[in-house]
């Protein structure tokens, strides 16, 4: 994460990953399998721009 790092919507995950399901991007969460996130204090999901960058980084090193 760095200083001015922006914060994502879960809605603007799915639209960088290209359509992926709200329920598919849960079900990764739950297994484990999706970028961290942080729970704001209206207990909406937000997601760093740069640990979405890391975890896509680290899919395309396992492909």
């Amino acid at each position: 994460m760095t200083k001015h790092d922006e914060l994502l919507t879960v809605r603007q995950v799915l639209q960088e990953l290209g359509g992926v399901s709200r329920r598919t991007f849960y079900r990764w969460r739950e297994i484990g399998k999706a970028p961290d996130g942080i729970r704001l204090p209206n207990g909406e999901l937000r997601i760093y721009r740069s640990e979405l960058n890391v975890w896509l980084e680290s899919l395309r090193e396992v492909a």
